[in-house]
């Protein structure tokens, strides 16, 4: 007969229980809202980015004042500034907060801080490299451009003064890249503000001899920049520091790997081509506008610094969804990043287009800012009323653009970038050839960022950027 078990009596072994552990919380932006979050993360960029246009704006009504050489001038350096910007924040940054994320998403809390210092080494060696290039090929490159006489002169001038800042450029970006990817949107926008603040200031009281101040004029904008730009970066440094930084800046570490550095130049290193492209086509819309005299020049430059006031939109969303998709990827929904890449998309396209379609329909809203020359404000306007309208497909294209790097996944959008210099190149030798009108370039300029928005859909559209999608969290658009 079978005896009751004894209720006193140990259990086996293998009757112990085992309570596991709960698993780690997922991260925040794996299972929030994906529209609501994009624009959480996005408003305080925004507000940075928006406090840097409204330098670019004043910076240049400063330089308006100062006359058409000075304006010609600036719109012959504005390119490689533009470059540096967009290499630094946009592209190498990319980079920057794609590894970082994806190192987070993947629950590798160590590895995103190597990245972290890995990266600023990056920041600094490509800091050096513009300083040296631009100080020793600048005069020459702005030659190469038009450039002549006393436009020359400011501009060589205006151009050593930034170029010696490039290490603090380049790592104030880097730094900010680090923050972003690690989903701190609010810190590097607090920077970015104070550095615009300070910049105007220094900026005007520097260019027109305000106070005690000696009168610089270009120089004066030039060296507000720098200075901001130092201060930016030791702002930025001191919040990777702290004890309370999602992913800290170590300054000692183990040795320097090639992994770590492959990791963020395998999105960041072809991103590089992203900018050059960019400005490579402005550098030949430049090229040809110099060929219709001062006043055409410097009406372009101020069109396209309308870029400066649209591009912080698209900019501000797109670095939003990076850390978004790079999280999701790490996590392996690839799903939610389409989901985040695709409104991510719409809201840039929607943001650059209101303010475009604005502009064209009254470009004295924008024009009159920085001139009152008959001509010049004639020919900026019609760039407006060509190019006003095609942001759109801009901000479509920039948007997806920081999406694809959250991803990993920048081969389409690099393409879409080199159709656009392929349009504007060999449209620009026509009209060259023909002796077009300047209305024919801006309308060039009108179609290439077209070509850039639709190919740029398309290629993301049929990418693959994960062979099987993890179902969805509880989140919705």
């Amino acid at each position: 007969m079978d005896m009751p078990a004894d209720p006193g009596a140990a259990a086996p072994p293998h009757a112990t229980p085992v309570f596991a552990a709960p698993p780690p919380a997922p991260h925040p932006l794996l299972v929030a809202p994906v529209a609501a979050t994009l624009a959480r993360l996005a408003a305080p960029n925004l507000l940075g980015m928006s406090a840097a246009t409204a330098v670019s704006i004043a910076e240049t009504a400063y330089i308006g004042r100062l006359g058409a050489h000075s304006l010609a001038a600036a719109a012959l350096v504005l390119p490689m500034i533009m470059l540096m910007g967009m290499m630094s924040a946009g592209a190498m940054g990319g980079g920057v907060s794609s590894a970082v994320s994806r190192a987070l998403g993947a629950g590798d809390d160590a590895r995103a801080e190597t990245l972290a210092r890995h990266a600023a080494v990056i920041g600094l060696g490509l800091g050096l490299v513009f300083t040296v290039l631009l100080s020793g090929f600048g005069q020459a490159l702005f030659r190469l451009l038009g450039g002549e006489g006393e436009t020359l002169a400011q501009a060589s001038a205006y151009a050593a003064i930034i170029f010696l800042a490039a290490c603090f450029i380049w790592l104030s970006n880097i730094f900010a890249s680090v923050l972003r990817g690690s989903g701190n949107m609010v810190g590097p926008s607090v920077a970015m503000m104070s550095m615009a603040g300070l910049q105007v200031v220094l900026g005007g009281t520097l260019c027109f001899g305000l106070g005690p101040a000696p009168r610089l004029g270009i120089v004066g904008v030039g060296l507000g920049q720098a200075i901001a730009a130092v201060l930016g970066a030791s702002l930025m440094f001191m919040m990777l520091r702290s004890p309370t930084a999602r992913v800290r800046l170590h300054l000692k570490g183990p040795p320097l790997k090639r992994e770590h550095f492959a990791d963020i130049l395998k999105v960041g290193g072809p991103a590089l081509l992203s900018p050059i492209q960019t400005v490579g086509t402005i550098l030949v819309i430049t090229a040809i506008a110099a060929r219709f005299g001062v006043e055409t020049l410097a009406g372009y430059g101020i069109g396209s610094r309308l870029e400066f006031l649209l591009v912080p939109i698209a900019f501000s969303v797109g670095v939003a969804s990076l850390p978004m998709v790079g999280l999701a990827i790490g996590a392996g929904d690839v799903a939610r990043a389409r989901r985040v890449a695709w409104t991510a998309g719409a809201m840039g396209a929607a943001g650059l287009g209101a303010i475009g379609i604005l502009l064209s329909l009254a470009p004295d809203l924008w024009v009159t800012i920085f001139t009152r020359d008959e001509g010049v404000r004639a020919a900026a306007a019609l760039y407006l009323r060509f190019a006003g309208p095609a942001f759109i497909f801009f901000g479509l294209s920039l948007a997806l653009y920081f999406a694809s790097q959250g991803a990993g996944r920048i081969l389409g959008p690099l393409l879409a970038g080199t159709a656009r210099l392929l349009v504007i190149a060999v449209g620009g030798w026509i009209l060259i050839r023909t002796g077009a009108p300047s209305w024919a370039l801006f309308a060039l300029v009108a179609f290439g960022m077209v070509v850039m928005g639709v190919m740029t859909a398309g290629f993301v559209a049929l990418t693959p950027w994960g062979q099987r999608a993890v179902k969805p969290g509880p989140a919705s658009v």
